[in-house]
């Protein structure tokens, strides 16, 4: 018997459900099911709850076998190879999961699920994960109303490798406001920077566009290693207000603070 067999035996056992033991440890029941079909294992914390709560010893739960009984008269000896043992049980798997109790609107307030392998899904409040979704999310896939990742999608912020969202900083950077190497948005700051309203950068293309080699309807190019001038600077300034229509003076000054 293997270990998901001793799992769904001890469950039954207990006349319990696949949701009702995953209350008693604090995961999701797609986890629980996930551990009885073999799929992932149990994190060290896991164990250690699911040994106490079904009165069995970690060595029982991880092999299915009970330590030797200690002989008569010699010193109790507590051998310290469970995380050595456990270590080797979980690193072809790697896979770590908490859902904590605790929710709003119907998701756990912090979901983290990582796993070494494939693709392990978090989605919560704040979700931390291979893949995640919450309103603050982090993960290699990420998606969220602040969000961080590898590749992310954000409603108000997101960073990333390659990143998208209201507020975009990243590698490759799509928004409404993106910075970054390279950058396409309404407003766009970057190495190379596309823009549908005004773009600033190394290569810079767009209605409005200051950089090195701008193309657009106005444009300012500027010199490497050459100092603006107080005209220029100014028109600068001018134009950038106007673009704006007067409005946005932080985004003003994003623009106009380099010079």
């Amino acid at each position: 018997m293997n270990f998901a067999e001793r799992l769904y035996a001890l469950r039954r056992e207990k006349g319990l459900s696949q949701e009702e033991l995953a209350e008693v440890v604090g995961v999701t029941r797609q986890a629980v099911q996930k551990w009885e079909s073999g799929a992932s294992r149990p994190d060290m914390d896991n164990l250690t709850t699911l040994a106490r709560y079904f009165g069995v010893t970690l060595d029982y739960l991880i092999t299915g076998e009970e330590p030797p009984a200690p002989a008569a008269g010699s010193p109790t000896v507590i051998e310290k190879h469970y995380y050595r043992e456990c270590g080797d049980f979980f690193r072809p798997r790697g896979d770590y999961e908490y859902v904590s109790r605790r929710t709003l609107w119907g998701l756990p307030l912090v979901h983290v699920h990582i796993s070494g392998r494939g693709l392990a899904r978090a989605r919560g409040i704040i979700a931390v994960g291979n893949v995640a979704t919450g309103l603050v999310s982090l993960g290699v896939f990420s998606a969220g109303l602040l969000s961080l990742g590898v590749i992310s999608l954000g409603v108000l912020l997101s960073i990333g490798c390659v990143s998208a969202g209201t507020l975009s900083l990243g590698c490759f950077s799509f928004g409404w406001l993106a910075l970054g190497a390279v950058t396409f948005g309404r407003y766009a700051i970057g190495g190379v920077a596309v823009a549908s309203r005004i773009a600033l950068g190394g290569v810079a293309n767009g209605p409005l566009a200051i950089g090195g080699a701008v193309k657009g309807t106005t444009r300012f190019r500027l010199m490497e290693g050459v100092p603006v001038d107080r005209a220029t600077r100014d028109a600068i300034r001018q134009a950038v207000a106007e673009a704006l229509g007067g409005r946005l003076p932080w985004l003003r000054w994003l623009f106009t603070a380099w010079f």
